[in-house]
């Protein structure tokens, strides 16, 4: 394998083949940062790497730097179905469109987001999903669990919202907002970490294989605002039979098995229980 990038120079490392060598029709190898930038201008980059030789690929690059791109409205709005039209929010003319991309990068990039290159269509479709006004608290790559959509998950001072799109797929939106959680919960894993949204009827659970350190911070920037009557559970202090407090060891063993109570959060509540057996 090459050592460095054939398109840029640089030193090729281990998050640039973590999927597999980004190897061209005539074996050259790129990293991550110029497979992201030529897939930007032609998606097809990415399903098929293999196809496109390193002259395929400045060429491009090329055309995009002499043609500025022009927003069709008409095919980003077709990428949606009848079912999003309670969530597609505002005016959707070219220019609001390209002044809400500007102003989504700069709150992407005051909260440090790191996101995956194949999270891109994704992100193109927030200026029609958010409204003006609507900021975004947290962001991460996050995808329905048991699929192979792309995906991320964002959190907004009223909902949480749910990005993903397959390659060649209309995209899948879902909102969640913040009256109908119960709760969130947080499943911890090496690789691929696990973030549920509990509500009233159901959980939906999201896996997050970018990094596992974005899915913890995330979690930890709305996980106040969601459970905020799990971190108020205390014990009761009044008698109890010792019935009573072995149901109540359950329901804090539960409560722990989702991921709504951490291992410190369990063992001081337990204790405080077994003190009154």
């Amino acid at each position: 394998m090459s050592a460095n990038c054939v398109m840029c120079g640089a030193v090729l490392t281990s998050m640039d083949t973590l999927l597999g060598e980004n190897k061209l029709s005539d074996n050259g190898v790129i990293c991550n940062q110029c497979l992201d930038r030529a897939s930007n201008i032609n998606q097809e980059v990415l399903s098929d790497l293999k196809k496109f030789s390193l002259a395929d690929i400045k060429n491009f690059i090329e055309k995009e730097q002499i043609q500025p791109a022009v927003i069709d409205e008409q095919e980003e709005m077709d990428d949606f179905t009848s079912e999003h039209n309670n969530i597609l929010k505002g005016d959707f003319s070219s220019d609001v469109i390209k002044r809400r991309r500007k102003e989504i990068k700069k709150e992407l990039e005051l909260l440090h987001a790191n996101l995956s290159m194949f999270t891109k269509g994704e992100i193109k479709k927030l200026p029609y999903i958010l409204s003006a006004d609507e900021k975004i608290l947290a962001i991460t790559d996050a995808q329905y669990l048991n699929t192979l959509d792309a995906g991320i998950l964002v959190a907004t001072p009223g909902r949480l919202i749910s990005v993903s799109k397959s390659m060649f797929s209309p995209a899948k939106i879902s909102e969640y907002p913040n009256e109908t959680i119960a709760s969130v919960s947080f499943v911890p894993h090496s690789r691929s970490p696990i973030i549920k949204i509990h509500t009233e009827d159901r959980i939906v659970e999201f896996e997050c294989y970018n990094a596992k350190t974005d899915a913890e911070m995330f979690y930890d920037k709305i996980k106040n605002r969601y459970n905020k009557e799990v971190q108020k559970w205390k014990a009761p202090v009044t008698p109890e039979s010792s019935a009573t407090v072995i149901e109540q060891l359950e329901q804090l063993g539960k409560l722990r098995e989702n991921g709504i109570l951490t291992g410190e959060e369990f063992a001081e509540q337990k204790k405080k229980l077994l003190g009154k057996l």
